[in-house]
Order: structure tokens, then C-alpha cells, then sequence
């Protein structure tokens, strides 16, 4: 018996692929994952076997085919999504003669210090490209693969980024897509190509990048990916994008003014409009999602991994532990926390950060502490919010996904930052999702990717509460000026 066809959305993670089967309603109907290592054995190591990924990313699809088949729901399109920021060296033959350098690496470090130490030259090429001059950006990683390292680009012909690689062997073709490449660094988001200055910075030549498609271009399915996985040859791939644009198609935030917040590991918050453009002070990025949208905000080092540390730090669970903050009143009993433990990315895109209590008494214990830290990402990610509103957009309402909302505390704490509601979409499929919706626009299932985004709708709702999100208003200010004056200290 045959049922509604779906669209498969492969999403190539840091640390696993996804692929997830929904229809054109945006139900996710099944979903199958692969794992593979991320490599970190080398101070400031964050790569990725390309080659495990393509075959990861196979074995998931092959996994999800047999699923539709058997359930008889045809396969009408393929359709990718990826974290964002990697980069990989292919040699003549199109293999990896590189492992594929991950955002979370920062080998590039005093490459990124030295660059952002010239402020209009980085401020430019930030402005230009809407993305950071920042160890996560894959010109400055190229900066410092071509200037630094000749023993691992020796045999580098050619440069792409990790999805690059893997749809090159379902299509055959050396290609990337304007959603993808708006992070590299690379592009100019006002023209959609290659930005020249920024590959001077990078040390390399627009014949060396792949030909940049629109994310909703299709090509064909290559006969021999197509047999193992059980697919028909010429079933449409489409490109697709990066994972935070379509993270926001994912939960429904593409409507002017919904922005989506992730909270997982990291963070970030991100909103949906019709240009290009960061705010006067580089606190931003833009990346594009396509059909002419594009999405401003930022992305913060620190999320939940902050409370993983304070229970690892204390010896107790961290559910425990969040239920035990979650009594301490919002301003944490007068403890104020700065939390970068792994650096900060926005809005300061500082990797060389590091974290800090202020005003810690003897009457403060772990719950204090914890209560602290939560609070210090909340308002980091209201810094953010703050920086996207003085970039032109407007941010009305927000739309929240994550593990990180597991714990109630997490929730009542960014809600009171933000002083807004949050609603909580953590049963969407995230940006596989997004990849779905996509692909169904690229097939005129829909016509804007905005009516595809209206299909999601949140599950519930977290209201600020009105005392705590004076407290949070009223230290914000507080939190700037702690790190004008922390952030060059050094022990």
C-alpha cells in the first residue's frame, strides 16, 4: 500500500549524520543517525574524517530508504543540510588530502588575533562577508593552513567544505550553494560570489572553490550512490544549506521577527529577513538560507556545557544540581558569573576568553554558583538579541530548541534575560527538518519557504517572570562592562 511521499533530509553534524523522513505537512514520520569521532588529540584539534562522514552519511540513508520502503512511502527528493564552517583539501582525484577542520578548531587561533588586531581590515572583510574574522571562519583557517602549514596542503588542489565532498560523490559535480558558503568567510553577501580580498587573506584563488548553486538547485543522483541505498538513478538531490539558517526554517522562525534560540552544548539566536547585513559594531553574522532570506544573529560558546561543568566541578548529577538553582532567586543571591569557559564567539568573538565569578561571598554554595553561570549564558544570549535588533531586525518573538530545556531552570532563566516568551518547538525536527522543508520548495510543494515554515508550530510556552526579568535588564549593562574590563586580563 502506497503512502504520501517524503523528502529525506541528511544532516551531516559534528559528531553524527541524521536523516530525517517527513512529508509535505512537515511531520517527521522517522529519523536514523550515524556517528562518527571528531578528532581533538592536538591543542585546539577539532577535525573530521571526511571519508567516515560520506560513508556514515550513506549508511544512514540506506537506513531511512528501507524504512520508506517498507512502509510504502515514496522517496520524491534528497536533501542536505550541514554544520556550518569546515573545510576540507581534495587532491587531483577529488579525495581528501586534508582532515576536514571542524568550527570547534581553533589551531588558527593567532592567525584570527593577528588578523582582528587591524580592525578596519577585519571589520571590512566582516562586513563584507557577514562573517566573523574568527577561528571558526574557514578563511582563517585557509589563512593559516596555506601560511603555516605546507605539510598538510602539499597535495591540496582544491578547497570545499565538508558537504562539498559528500554531495560531490551523490552528484558527481564540484559544487556548493550560496546558504553554505555565506559562512565561509569567503563570499560576498551582496554579489553571492567569491569575495577577492578575503581570498587573498586566505591564501588561495576562486578556480580552487567549488561553482556556487542557489541551496534549492537540484542535480541528479549518481547511479552509484543511488544503488546503495536503494534509490532510483536521477532522483533529485538538492543542495540545501547550513544547519543554522535552516535550523530556523526547522522551527517555524521565518516570519519577520521570530527568531530561533538552540540550546544545546552552544548556543545561538538567529532571525529571519529579506537582506543581508551585520550591525555597525561586528557583533553579528548574516548567513543566507535562500529564496532571498537570510538570517542574522549569533552564536555563543557556552550553553548547557556550563552546568555540565558545575556538576562535574561539585559531584553531583546535573539535573540535581539545575533543581537545586532553580530555588536560588533569579540574580543568584547577588553572584554574578562572566562563563566563558570556552572562550565566546558572539558578541564578542573572542576565542581567548576565559570565565569568572564576580562578587562570590561565603554564603554562596554550588547552587548560587550554578544559578550563576545559567544566568550568564541567558544574558549573553540576550546580548546577542540586543546586537541583532541594532542590526535593523526586529525580534518579537522566539521560537527554542534544545536539550538544554530539559531542565526548567534553563527556560525560566533566557525567558527573564530576554523578557519574552519563549515557545518551545523541541519535537520539530530541527535543521533535518529544515532540509525537508526545503527540498519541498525545490520541488513547488510550496511556494516561499515562508508558508513552508508556517506548518510548525510550538508545543508549549515559557512566560518570563516579571521580577526576575528586571534583575537580568538591570545587570545586563553590568556584564559589558565586566568584560571591557576582564577580557585583556591575564594570569
Amino acid at each position: 500500500m502506497s503512502h504520501a511521499p517524503v523528502v529525506l533530509g541528511i544532516d551531516l553534524g559534528t559528531t553524527a549524520t541524521k536523516v530525517v523522513a517527513a512529508g509535505s505537512d512537515a511531520h517527521v514520520l522517522h529519523q536514523t543517525e550515524r556517528g562518527y569521532p571528531l578528532r581533538t588529540e592536538e591543542p585546539g584539534e577539532a577535525t573530521q574524517d571526511a571519508v567516515q562522514v560520506r560513508d556514515a552519511a550513506i549508511a544512514a540513508l540506506a537506513e531511512c530508504v528501507a524504512w520508506a520502503k517498507e512502509h510504502g512511502h515514496p522517496v520524491a527528493a534528497l536533501s542536505f543540510s550541514t554544520s556550518m564552517h569546515t573545510v576540507v583539501g581534495l587532491d587531483s582525484a577529488g579525495e581528501p588530502a586534508t582532515p576536514s577542520f571542524n568550527w570547534a578548531d581553533t589551531q588558527a587561533a593567532e592567525v584570527a588575533a593577528r588578523l582582528r588586531s587591524d580592525w578596519d581590515a577585519s571589520s571590512a572583510l566582516h562586513r563584507a562577508t557577514g562573517t566573523p574574522v574568527h577561528t571558526q571562519s574557514v578563511m582563517v583557517k585557509l589563512a593559516w593552513l596555506t601560511g603555516s602549514r605546507p605539510d598538510l596542503t602539499r597535495d591540496v588542489v582544491r578547497w570545499c567544505a565538508l558537504k562539498d565532498f559528500v554531495v560531490a560523490d551523490f552528484v558527481g559535480g564540484f559544487v556548493t550553494e550560496y546558504s553554505l558558503s555565506s559562512g565561509s568567510g569567503l563570499q560576498d553577501m551582496t554579489t553571492l560570489r567569491w569575495h577577492e580580498p578575503a581570498l587573498e587573506v586566505a591564501g588561495i584563488r576562486a578556480d580552487q572553490l567549488p561553482e556556487i548553486h542557489a541551496p534549492t538547485d537540484t542535480l541528479p543522483l549518481k547511479s552509484q550512490v543511488a544503488k546503495a541505498v536503494g534509490l532510483p538513478e536521477g532522483l533529485p538531490v538538492v543542495l540545501g544549506g547550513g544547519d543554522g539558517p535552516l535550523a530556523n526554517l526547522g522551527v517555524g522562525a521565518v516570519s519577520p521577527g521570530v527568531a530561533a534560540l538552540s540550546l544545546g552544548t552552544s548556543g545561538a539566536l538567529r532571525v529571519t529577513r529579506d537582506r543581508p547585513g551585520v550591525d555597525d559594531r561586528c557583533r553579528t553574522f548574516s548567513y543566507a538560507m535562500g529564496d532571498g532570506l537570510w538570517v542574522i544573529g549569533g552564536a555563543v560558546s557556552n550553553g548547557a556545557v556550563v552546568a555540565q561543568w558545575a556538576s562535574e566541578a561539585f559531584g553531583v548529577d546535573v539535573a540535581d544540581l539545575l533543581d537545586e538553582a532553580a530555588v536560588v532567586p533569579a540574580g543568584a543571591n547577588g553572584l554574578m558569573a562572566l562563563p566563558y569557559l570556552l572562550g565566546e564567539r558572539a558578541p564578542w568573538w573572542e576565542p581567548g576568553l576565559t570565565g569568572s565569578f564576580v562578587g562570590l561571598r561565603h554564603s554562596h554554595g554550588r547552587a548560587e554558583m550554578t544559578r550563576a553561570v545559567v544566568e550568564g549564558v541567558a544574558q549573553q544570549l540576550a546580548l546577542v538579541r540586543d546586537a541583532v535588533v541594532d542590526s535593523g531586525a526586529e525580534v518579537r518573538a522566539v521560537r527554542a530548541t534544545g536539550g538544554g530545556f530539559r531542565s526548567a531552570l534553563w527556560a525560566d532563566a533566557i525567558s527573564a534575560a530576554l523578557d519574552i516568551d519563549l515557545e518551545l518547538a523541541e519535537g520539530s525536527g530541527g535543521s533535518g527538518l529544515g532540509a525537508v522543508l526545503l527540498g519541498w520548495r525545490a520541488l513547488g510543494e510550496f511556494d516561499s519557504l515562508e508558508r513552508a515554515a508556517e506548518l510548525v508550530t510550538p508545543e508549549g510556552k515559557v512566560s518570563p517572570d516579571p521580577a526576575a526579568a528586571r534583575e537580568m535588564e538591570r545587570r545586563r549593562p553590568l556584564v559589558e562592562q565586566l568584560h571591557a574590563t576582564l577580557r585583556d586580563f591575564e594570569l
